[in-house]
């Protein structure tokens, strides 16, 4: 018989096989292609959206919705928004104005796929199409106010006070020196936003109060930073393959990051001390958030 330690990895690949399926097919219906010449366009935005990406957002949203006992349709449905901007700032983020990658996922990127134009149109078009699926009376159970409470969350997490504000952070860094506390700044920003508003839109649509979500957002906050530093330490060390994405950008652009202000030794203490507090943010729960847990250990063992 598993031990918790061996079944909760069985769990988690079992649960991410499942949303990446789900997100698919939701992307697949909810984007269909039209026949006139707005084409390249949808074509551009199911290209980016479909078969590819860990689904690590909308598996925290419907994860934490599910322990609510939230209908999984209801939950995908707002899983699909949040994934809608990642995958967004993704085309963006992959741009020759920005990073300039040519592979993401395994796969051309974007632009390279397309052309510039068409992947600025394609991720401005997924920006709008989350508040559109947010906004619309079938979300949320047609509560109003739970739709309202899903679009200020997700816009908060995307604009300059989240993603966005962490991007320009990140471009900064190229060409100022950051110390300790303004990296965790810019990643809490950058990339913990938006993992945080996943767990506390799964919250919002199971109707916990807000002052009933502070174990949610302390172990969302602390996976966030496990996940970044994770990924400092897979783009020093990983393989390109397996990330199916270029890698050591970030030393050759000489910006400061986890690593290199800690050292691989301490960063991966550091990931693994945030992993073990972020369980501890769940002990009042039962088996009902063991892929909250499970997801929070695969953020530091992954290997793309």
């Amino acid at each position: 018989m598993p031990s918790e330690a061996q079944a909760a990895p069985d769990i988690l690949s079992v649960e991410l096989a499942r949303i990446a399926q789900d997100i698919d097919s939701s992307f697949d219906l909810l984007l269909p292609v039209p026949d006139d010449p707005r084409r390249p366009l949808v074509e551009a935005m199911r290209y980016a959206a479909i078969g590819g990406g860990k689904r690590l957002r909308p598996l925290l949203l419907v994860a934490t919705a599910e322990m609510h006992a939230v209908d999984r349709d209801t939950a995908l449905r707002v899983a699909c928004a949040i994934e809608a901007i990642h995958v967004y700032s993704l085309i963006h983020d992959d741009l020759p104005c920005m990073d300039d990658d040519d592979m993401r996922h395994g796969k051309p990127t974007v632009h390279r796929k397309f052309d510039e134009a068409t992947a600025v149109l394609a991720g401005d078009a997924l920006h709008a199409f989350a508040f559109e699926i947010l906004s619309d009376p079938m979300t949320g159970g047609g509560d109003p106010f739970v739709r309202a409470e899903l679009i200020y969350t997700l816009a908060m997490a995307s604009g300059a006070n989240g993603m966005a504000g962490g991007q320009m952070m990140d471009m900064m860094a190229e060409s100022s020196r950051f110390d300790l506390p303004t990296v965790t700044r810019l990643q809490q920003l950058k990339t913990g936003a938006l993992l945080g508003a996943a767990v506390e839109m799964g919250a919002i649509l199971g109707r916990v109060v807000p002052e009933g979500r502070t174990h949610l957002r302390g172990f969302a906050r602390d996976v966030g930073l496990a996940f970044q530093i994770a990924d400092d330490l897979l783009d020093a060390e990983g393989d390109e393959v397996a990330a199916g994405k270029a890698l050591r950008k970030d030393e050759a652009a000489g910006k400061e990051t986890f690593l290199s202000l800690l050292g691989p030794q301490r960063a991966r203490a550091q990931a693994e001390m945030l992993v073990e507090q972020a369980i501890s943010h769940l002990a009042s729960c039962g088996a009902e958030a063991d892929i909250l847990r499970a997801l929070a250990r695969y953020v530091v063992e992954r290997d793309r």
